[in-house]
């Protein structure tokens, strides 16, 4: 019979959610912190929302920590995704830039043998004729 360890996330007698990591149930429980201090915060705060709007705006902004942190710190979330897909693309980019260096580099290789052996065989030939030569002048050419 196999064994099973259970990592459970209980919070005010409440089973919130079972993980199967340790790693995976601290995080969990992490989140759930983080909104239970938003949610204190937003308590405290001259806004006016009930407690269920309350709460999910503060599980919200827990559960995206990592995209809300940088917003707090003054960072444009649209600036954060243009150099993510700008890193990405100039990653792209050199990955192809190599493919096709490469590829280039083997059909030169290629092409020059191929543009070798048919330049040889468009190579045209003189078109003057030379003039047929007499007993005579080749006795005096020698001489």
């Amino acid at each position: 019979m196999p064994v099973i360890v259970q990592y459970i996330v209980v919070r005010d007698g409440d089973e919130k959610m079972t993980f199967a990591t340790k790693k995976e149930a601290d995080a969990y429980d992490k989140m759930l912190d983080i909104a239970d201090n938003l949610f204190d915060f937003l308590q405290n705060s001259d806004i006016v929302l009930d407690e269920t709007r309350k709460e999910e705006i503060s599980l919200l902004f827990a559960e995206r920590r990592d995209e809300v942190m940088p917003i707090l710190r003054g960072v444009s979330p649209k600036a954060k995704n243009d150099r993510k897909k700008s890193a990405s693309t100039s990653k792209v980019a050199k990955t192809r830039g190599k493919a096709v260096a490469k590829q280039a580099a083997s059909k030169g290789a290629d092409t020059s043998e191929n543009q070798t052996i048919s330049d040889v065989k468009s190579v045209p030939k003189p078109t003057t004729k030379a003039a047929p030569r007499t007993k005579g002048e080749s006795s005096k050419k020698s001489e």
